[in-house]
Order: C-alpha cells, then sequence, then structure tokens
C-alpha cells in the first residue's frame, strides 16, 4: 500500500528527475527499520570471565592456603572434613571424648597436688598486673571498688525494703497521709540506690552486674 500511495504522489508533487529518489524516500519511511548486530559494548560482562588467568590462578591458591589454616584449627578427629562441621557443639564433643578417654585409661590419677587444698593465692588466666593489685589489696584488708560498692548496695536495699515495707503496713492501716509522704521519701532513696547500681555495672567485671530497683515491681513484691 505504501509504495502504490508513493508512486501515485510522486507525479503530481516532484519532477519525474526526483520519482526514484522520492519513492525510496517514502518506502523508507513506512517500512521497517533495520536492525543492527548487537555490539559486545552492550553485553553485560562477566567479572569472573573478565580476570586474567594468572589472578585467578593467585586467587585459587589464596583460597587453598585460608581452607588448609583453617583446617590445621581443628582437632585431629576433625581435620579433612570441615563441611561437617557445623557449630562449636561438634568440636565440644571431640573433646568429652577425650576426657572420657582419659578417665577411663587412668590418666588423670595421681597428678601433682593430689588430696591437697589448691593454691588459689594466684591467678593464673589473670592478667599479671591486675592480680598483683589484688593480692596487695588483699594483705591490707582491702576489697576492689566494685566488691566495696557491692555490699553497700546490697546492705542499702535491704534497708529500703524494709522501710517499704513498714510505709505499706500504714497504708494498709488507713492512714494514707503518712503513706504518700513515706512513698516520697522511698522513691528518693530508690534514685540513689539506682544511681549506684548503675556506676557498679560500669566498673564491675562482665557477668557480675545487677538490675536496679523498679517501684511497681516492688509494690507487687510485697503485695505477693
Amino acid at each position: 500500500m505504501a509504495i502504490r500511495a508513493a508512486t501515485a504522489l510522486a507525479p503530481s508533487l516532484l519532477p519525474r528527475s526526483r520519482h526514484v529518489f522520492a519513492l525510496f524516500f517514502l518506502v523508507g519511511q513506512v517500512g521497517p527499520r533495520p536492525r543492527y548486530a548487537s555490539s559486545s559494548r552492550d553485553q553485560p560482562e562477566n567479572p569472573t570471565t573478565s580476570l586474567p588467568k594468572p589472578e585467578k590462578k593467585h586467587a585459587s591458591r589464596l583460597s587453598a592456603v585460608i581452607d588448609a589454616v583453617n583446617d590445621r584449627k581443628l582437632p585431629p578427629e576433625l581435620r579433612g572434613q570441615r563441611n561437617s562441621v557445623r557449630s562449636e557443639t561438634d568440636i565440644i564433643n571431640v573433646v568429652e571424648q577425650r576426657i572420657w578417654h582419659s578417665m577411663e585409661e587412668g590418666q588423670f590419677e595421681n597428678l601433682p597436688g593430689k588430696g591437697k587444698p589448691l593454691d588459689l593465692s594466684t591467678n593464673p588466666h589473670a592478667d599479671p598486673a591486675e592480680d598483683t593489685l589484688y593480692r596487695i589489696l588483699s594483705r591490707n584488708g582491702c576489697a576492689p571498688e566494685w566488691v566495696e560498692l557491692n555490699k553497700e548496695i546490697r546492705n542499702q536495699i535491704a534497708e529500703w525494703r524494709l522501710a517499704l515495707k513498714k510505709a505499706q503496713a500504714n497504708r494498709l492501716n488507713g492512714n494514707d497521709a503518712k503513706w504518700i509522704e513515706d512513698s516520697e521519701i522511698l522513691k528518693v532513696q530508690m534514685r540513689d540506690i539506682n544511681d549506684k547500681v548503675f556506676r557498679y555495672n560500669l566498673i564491675v567485671p562482665f557477668g557480675r552486674q545487677m538490675f536496679g530497683l523498679k517501684w511497681e515491681k516492688e509494690l507487687d513484691r510485697l503485695e505477693g
């Protein structure tokens, strides 16, 4: 249809010398556009194929070295089968098996110091400087700051709970005015105790932290 329309319109619009040019021009506008071969630049590059061969070789060697180092960290019973080690439990099981085998073979018999009290004057797992400092404090009848603060906090909590119990008794007896007065004093004391607990948790060794007091929880504790 496009060719017929072009041949019909060309004589009336253009000179004869340009009929052929107009014909091909109209056909080119109406007809399908030519397809071009896709360039290799448009294709996404594969990072593995883009690496030179020497770099691939070095990467594989490095990976093999890392695997060998990690394999040496495992017990002899698990070496060569790293894929079967899924958690620390597998390693702990190997350690427990060794302990039981040693006990059955009697390797824990007749150890040095058997039947004698343990020497706890030094801690082989503590920092030497810190261990020396603790021994000096112990010889002079002193204790680390967090130990003294722990005793102080526990004594204050015991006294505070006793005072809260007495104030609760006044409340149950209908003395609301006394309860309001005592509760305000107790809340101020509770904030002071919690401040000491916060300071204690900052200096205490890991795993020895304590929780502060909560007013509602302490009331529920008395009522329960």
